[in-house]
């Protein structure tokens, strides 16, 4: 038998070790009671130079309030995905994001746990690319393949019949002619980097490097040598490096989900933006840029303040100038004509000769909500696109979802008022939760109710 070969411990063992992520457990007293092989690579250590010994005294460099294994301990409470960067005892930068959690036995906190998942690989990786980028040709021969090779968007390419975009328009053609930094604000999907794309190619620095960057696409730890870029020797294998500021010199730096930024790299973003100098990490010299920087949030300004997501001095000197982009359920009139462009788009992509939408096809795309806005009015188009066979999209081409809105919707006579509304805001609500992740508050903030509002409603339809 399976079991006569193993008792419980060498099994859990067998499976600890096994696992391809760093653990490691203390004891109330602090003594390392469980330290894995993997652990032990993170930290350029030997499993038995740590097991059985004091933390403190193994990594004299953290204290009582730095380890977060003896922090957990103390408060009770568990740390998750927390970014770290070290140097190992054999001088090996290591950067893992780690997840701590306190140990209980009959309700009493008898130790911790900490399981760290090794990020240096794609950091290397990362810094390694941006090597390549600062290797290439000359700055403006780098401008003329960003305009040539990577499509800009202009203000022509932003198709609508809506009065308020229109009016986003006409303020955002003035002031791509200024420095100033500008916050854009607006739900997933409403088009964000379009205009941001558009203000730099109508400004002065149309001919210089358009570079662009989600915050919240690469980890944290990585972020601030990605930015500001590298001196030689900060670290192990670190080389001269140019980081995104100064790639941008001349032209603009576009920042998208600025709120994921940690607050410590939020401080730095500020000093830059207040007198142009960057600082390359592990550099005593200095760079001097011009770099307009434009920033982006899928979330309401006010609502980054109170949840403290983003700093207020931050905040205020990125929000010189703000422009919020309606959502598509805001602009309903924009869902034929952007319908018949992304028809003409996948016509030319899929050698197709469709004309249009039949007319219950266009109802049907009128009655959704649209969560996901322009972008998910893209996709349902070019899933119908895929499935269409005549010269229209009819109605049984579109995606499942849509057609569930649409039938809810025409069946309204058949029943009451009350019960048909009630189909639709379930439709509308499971929608919601599917593209946020079932993130009640991200939930929430799409469908633009109270966070209360829509618990309740979560719990009226049963949806937990």
């Amino acid at each position: 038998m399976f079991a006569d070969h193993f008792d419980n411990d060498d099994m859990i063992n067998a499976i600890l070790e096994g696992i391809d992520e760093g653990i490691h457990a203390v004891d109330r007293e602090g003594i390392t009671v469980y330290y894995n092989r993997i652990a032990a690579e993170h930290d350029g250590l030997e499993v038995s130079e740590v097991l059985g010994k004091p933390l403190l005294e193994v990594f004299p460099s953290l204290s009582a309030h730095t380890s977060t294994l003896l922090q957990v301990m103390e408060k009770g409470e568990p740390i998750y995905n927390q970014p770290q960067s070290y140097r190992n005892v054999k001088g090996k930068l290591i950067d893992t994001v780690n997840t701590t959690i306190p140990l209980y036995a009959d309700n009493t906190i008898i130790g911790s746990l900490e399981i760290a998942k090794d990020l240096s690989r794609v950091k290397d990786l990362s810094l390694k690319l941006l090597e390549l980028q600062a290797k290439a040709d000359d700055r403006s021969a780098k401008a003329r393949k960003i305009s040539g090779n990577e499509r800009l968007f202009t203000f022509d390419h932003i198709i609508t019949a809506s009065a308020s975009v229109k009016d986003l328009i006409q303020k955002a053609e003035k002031i791509s002619h200024t420095t100033s930094p500008v916050f854009v604000y607006g739900e997933t999907g409403t088009g964000k980097e379009l205009l941001v794309q558009a203000i730099h190619n109508a400004s002065p620095r149309r001919h210089q490097p358009f570079i662009s960057q989600n915050c919240a696409a690469i980890p944290s730890s990585l972020l601030e040598s990605i930015l500001f870029g590298t001196a030689r020797g900060s670290f192990t294998g670190a080389v001269e490096r140019e980081g995104f500021f100064e790639l941008a010199h001349g032209g603009t730096l576009f920042l998208d989900e600025i709120h994921t930024l940690p607050l410590d790299l939020q401080a730095k973003l500020l000093r830059v933006l207040e007198d142009g100098v960057v600082r390359r990490v592990g550099s005593s010299g200095s760079y001097m840029t011009d770099v307009r920087i434009i920033t982006a949030s899928n979330e309401n300004p006010e609502d980054l303040l109170a949840d403290k997501k983003i700093r207020p001095d931050l905040y205020y000197r990125l929000n010189v100038v703000s422009m919020r982009l309606p959502s598509l359920r805001e602009r309903k009139n924009d869902i034929p004509i952007l319908a018949r462009h992304f028809i003409s788009m996948f016509n030319y992509r899929f050698n197709r000769l469709v004309t249009g939408a039949s007319k219950e096809a266009e109802e049907a795309l009128m009655q959704w909500n649209w969560p996901g806005n322009i972008r998910e009015l893209k996709h349902a188009i070019e899933s119908a696109m895929n499935i269409a066979e005549g010269d229209l999209i009819e109605a049984g081409d579109l995606p499942p979802f849509l057609l569930d809105g649409y039938g809810r919707a025409a069946s309204v006579q058949s029943r009451s008022l009350k019960e048909a509304v009630s189909e639709h805001e379930k439709v509308l609500i499971e929608k919601a939760l599917r593209e946020t992740d079932h993130n009640v508050k991200k939930a929430a903030a799409l469908l633009q109710v109270p966070r209360q509002t829509l618990q309740y409603k979560i719990t009226k339809y049963r949806l937990q």
